[in-house]
């Protein structure tokens, strides 16, 4: 009888691919994967904890199963990620759900197999949330699941305490892979026919600082651009205290390498900033923007910006719209600024109203929609390489991104998912384009 999981994954990419080396371990002790939860005889939950109210729907979701395990005693639900690692939190998850099986951290996620066996020959709970952060292990099994694109881990944790940002509590202090294991995978990814590899971290800048080697990020993105075969490498996320002239010239000096930069700024207010301690000005950040654009001139970048952050003046709000339309971002993530229990900024005086906060972030949006807009319709006419990465059923259309991370919708009569294809660009709607396939 075939024995099925099911994995629900909240958050960050950073959480995607951390699902996929859950699936592996799943996969290599027989079990296959399911979009249908009632089919599953394993349910995990991947949580994230950036948010509070992202905590409330997994509480509900984990909730509806306790119905279900009345019925079905063979049923294991596991629950790990962010969320778990906080302090007393498995002692809590454990006591409102006691019917969970599985609780397990960040630090020990890698072990997830072993507990999974250990819960296999005992009846009781298996409760492992290990306090500090481990040496990395390698060699983890991994089910990808976004092909032709793959997700690269290069270091874990972080060491910025950003007063809003849970992160370092949960992840640990920074600890990079070695070199040539990222190479390796690296390799072995293209070998199978990936086409993209993301190198991802909390902070890619801060790779190989504690390697003590004079290992770099900037080196690693020369060594893996070194790899024969063609594809694309996009990093994230960067952190723009670190975000080097080295890194710079490194990313201009392969053309495996995306000119397309993740580079958060989170607010354009020099007060606000510091009150982050995001650890740079608004004038830093502006010369490192300038600086890409100077050695890199078709160079784009994206942003992360927060509104409604504890004592945010309208004033503080115009410096970061004023920002946003001299920055011409090639696309930004805003959010309504969230308070997290756990984090310096949960206890400042001065939070921001909800509607005021509302009243901002729309604003925010409008300026960077209509930004978004005008770049998509420079875009009419011109003829650009994308990878095809999916087919969408609804709009019975091809999509893929080219290397600034436009979205570009396509007719095709065969299947091209995987390849790299020219595209003429006839419509812009937004954010995405629409064009016409050149065929070769």
């Amino acid at each position: 009888m075939e024995k099925y999981y099911f994995i629900n994954t909240y958050g960050c990419q950073m959480n995607v691919h951390e699902s996929e080396k859950i699936a592996g371990i799943l996969s290599e002790r027989g079990y296959k994967e399911t979009k249908d939860d009632s089919k599953a005889s394993v349910i995990v939950f991947n949580t994230c904890c950036i948010r509070e109210n992202a905590e409330d729907k997994i509480y509900g979701n984990i909730g509806i199963l306790k119905k279900r395990k009345k019925t079905d005693k063979d049923l294991i639900i596991a629950v790990g990620g962010c969320m778990t690692q906080q302090n007393n939190m498995a002692e809590k998850l454990k006591k409102t759900f006691p019917f969970v099986d599985i609780i397990f951290g960040t630090h020990n996620l890698e072990e997830f197999g072993k507990l999974f066996d250990k819960k296999l020959t005992q009846k009781k709970s298996v409760i492992e949330v290990l306090e500090k952060e481990k040496e990395i292990i390698e060699g983890t099994p991994k089910k990808r699941t976004s092909f032709p694109n793959a997700w690269v881990n290069i270091m874990y944790g972080c060491n910025n305490f950003c007063t809003y940002c849970i992160v370092p509590f949960v992840r640990g202090r920074e600890r990079s892979r070695k070199l040539d294991e990222i190479v390796r995978e690296c390799e072995s990814l293209i070998k199978d026919g990936y086409k993209e590899i993301t190198l991802l971290g909390q902070n890619v800048n801060s790779y190989g600082k504690d390697l003590s080697n004079g290992t770099s990020f900037a080196t690693l993105l020369n060594a893996v651009s070194k790899i024969d075969g063609k594809f694309r490498i996009r990093f994230m996320t960067n952190h723009p205290k670190d975000f080097t002239d080295e890194m710079i010239h490194a990313i201009n000096s392969d053309d495996k390498i995306c000119k397309c930069v993740h580079l958060p700024v989170q607010a354009g207010s020099d007060r606000i900033l510091k009150l982050m301690n995001r650890h740079y000005d608004r004038a830093y950040y502006e010369d490192r923007l300038n600086t890409l654009r100077k050695i890199i001139p078709n160079s784009a970048v994206t942003t992360d910006i927060m509104v409604g952050f504890p004592t945010e003046t309208e004033e503080d709000f115009l410096d970061t719209l004023n920002l946003v339309k001299n920055s011409n971002f090639g696309g930004a993530f805003t959010f309504v600024y969230s308070r997290r229990t756990g984090t310096v900024a949960d206890k400042m005086e001065g939070q921001i109203p909800e509607d005021v906060a509302t009243k901002r972030i729309m604003e925010l949006i409008a300026v960077q929609n209509e930004i978004n807009r005008n770049q998509s319709l420079n875009y009419i006419g011109k003829t650009v390489e994308i990878l095809c990465e999916d087919y969408d059923d609804k709009k019975q259309l091809y999509l893929g991104r080219d290397e600034f991370n436009k979205m570009v919708y396509f007719f095709s009569e065969t299947n091209v998912i995987g390849e790299f294809l020219d595209v003429k660009i006839v419509k812009a709607g937004g954010m995405s384009l629409y064009g016409e396939l050149i065929k070769g």
